[in-house]
């Protein structure tokens, strides 16, 4: 079963990773350890019948170990899930696979010299292939590799959705389908895949009675040597006694049907869990000439997975305005719906430090609201975890790098950036390049001479030809002439929005005049924060450009 579950690649981003720089100790070490985890799980998965991780991240994992093996080890052979039995039973007809496409338009190059096509959806469940012989349920067998599974036929008696006998009373009937948790109103974009499949496999692969296999449903593919029309196949499965796939088989054109059907399934309430659809042709071929992975008669378009795994590339540290640090993930690049991530934040350094994230671990990544990349987990770590050091804390509070000296640069550019910002001086078109650019030339001496830059220091400075040069000068000109309040943010005095609201300081001179008690009188500021402005405002640096601005 989990050969053909690998081949799902929700999270095939390590498939296409760089190898890592690893000495070869370190290979052997990093290898071993993911493989007797993977073998630990395969255990209970397989013998057991009990998943102690998401097919997700088992995927994953098990895929990222391949990539490894190819990088390290090319000679040998890859890595595969250890099965409970050697699964010894013939297909009479193999399985085939499907081949999944990334996008509508493979799905319609795909389609382009086909006709008689049609969509199911792609039911996450576990495969398995029906042998009737002259009406009787004969034997059940998993998937396995395709030509050879295990047996399941004393579980396939106690399974209801399974007819132990049919009225094809005659010669063999071989059927192919998808056993599935029933579900009730399953809407696949509101609740993802509920770990369903790894519940039907520990069930089939479990010794003990379970009620499970009262709860599982049955969708029929594949009839290989069944009637030459789909529509005679259709009523036969249904007068054979199986679920009526009729409502699930709709016949479609081009890619724009196929899409309609995949966004309708993805988001109407079903009976089943679902990872996608399959759009088939008709095979053409008998059932005896079929073969693992040759069948080109059908394809898969899955749903955007909603979260994906990647590799650490690097833990980088960020340093806010206000001296705030923040910690970075830099990321093997994976797509997540219609973004491509390369980075997530995961917060302050005590949450990186509880999360225990080092350059090669892998995490797993989702969508937080307006499709910001967040965190989910970090579903495995590295042996060897080499820690990067972060920036010391005491360093940097909000009255540092008022100044780009050495160790200052990130906070000054931040307070470059917020000052520049909509919600301070509102400055079109100049963003962290254009103020790293004036940095890097040295035109920038504290977080206000940008004012007195002429036209052709900002030409020269930043290589921009004269009509750039132009406009950058005309707006550090204009800014002369926004309101006094935008210039107290653009400094960065730690006045809350309601309070710099209700503020009526129209300079400087009325701003630095306020006592504590006056500025308790403003909304949103306590005792705490009151404190907190007065020596933000008496710092001799800060003095020092109120004197200048003034």
């Amino acid at each position: 079963m989990r050969h053909l579950l690998l081949a799902i690649g929700l999270f095939s981003a390590f498939s296409q990773a760089e190898c890592p720089v690893w000495t070869p100790a370190r290979q052997i070490v990093e290898i071993a350890a993911l493989e007797k985890q993977l073998r630990q799980w395969d255990d209970a998965y397989y013998r057991q019948g009990v998943g102690l991780v998401t097919d997700e991240r088992y995927d994953a994992l098990q895929s990222r170990l391949q990539s490894w093996q190819r990088c390290f080890q090319p000679d040998s052979d890859l890595r595969h899930p250890q099965l409970s039995t050697d699964g010894k039973i013939l297909h009479p007809v193999a399985h085939v696979g499907v081949k999944k496409l990334k996008d509508k338009q493979a799905v319609a190059g795909w389609m382009e010299n086909r006709r008689d096509l049609w969509v199911q959806p792609k039911i996450d469940g576990v495969a398995v292939t029906l042998v009737y012989q002259d009406g009787q349920l004969q034997r059940a067998i998993s998937r396995g590799d395709g030509l050879r599974g295990e047996d399941w036929t004393e579980k396939a008696r106690r399974i209801p959705a399974i007819p132990q006998s049919i009225p094809f009373r005659e010669g063999q009937a071989v059927f192919q389908g998808e056993l599935y948790l029933m579900m009730n109103g399953h809407r696949q974009a509101q609740h993802g895949g509920k770990n369903a499949r790894s519940k039907v496999a520990g069930a089939l692969m479990a010794k003990q009675q379970t009620d499970v296999l009262g709860n599982l449903g049955l969708f029929i593919w594949a009839w290989p040597d069944g009637p030459p029309t789909l529509a005679k196949r259709l009523k036969g499965i249904r007068d054979a006694g199986f679920t009526d796939i009729g409502p699930w088989t709709r016949s479609v054109q081009d890619a724009d049907a196929v899409q309609k059907w995949r966004r309708r399934w993805f988001e109407s309430p079903l009976p089943f869990v679902t990872d996608g659809v399959v759009v088939h042709s008709d095979p053409g071929l008998q059932g005896s000439l079929w073969m693992p992975d040759l069948g080109n008669w059908a394809v898969a378009w899955k749903y955007p997975p909603p979260l994906v795994s990647s590799e650490v590339r690097d833990v980088a540290f960020t340093i806010g305005r206000s001296g705030k640090i923040s910690v970075v993930l830099n990321l093997e690049p994976v797509q997540l719906d219609d973004k491509r991530v390369s980075r997530v934040s995961i917060g302050s350094l005590k949450r990186w430090r509880e999360k225990d994230i080092v350059p090669g671990d892998q995490v797993t990544v989702g969508l937080a609201g307006q499709g910001i990349p967040r965190l989910e987990e970090v579903s495995w770590r590295v042996a060897e975890r080499l820690y990067p050091r972060p920036p010391d804390r005491r360093q940097y509070t909000m009255l540092s790098c008022f100044q780009p000296v050495k160790g200052c640069k990130a906070q000054f550019l931040a307070r470059l950036e917020w000052l520049g910002g909509k919600q301070a001086l509102n400055f079109s078109g100049i963003g962290p390049r254009t103020w790293q650019r004036l940095v890097n030339s040295g035109s920038l001496t504290h977080l206000f001479s940008w004012v007195t830059l002429s036209e052709e220091r900002l030409r020269t400075s930043i290589s921009v030809n004269q009509h750039i040069a132009h406009i950058l000068w005309q707006q550090f000109q204009l800014s002369r002439q926004q309101p006094f309040k935008r210039w107290v943010r653009a400094l960065g005095v730690p006045v809350p929005e309601s309070a710099l609201r209700a503020l009526t300081d129209d300079s400087w001179d009325e701003l630095l005049s306020r006592t504590e008690e006056q500025w308790l009188k403003l909304p949103g500021i306590g005792v705490k924060l009151a404190r907190q402005i007065g020596v933000f405002l008496n710092h001799p640096e800060v003095r020092e450009m109120i004197a200048a601005l003034k």
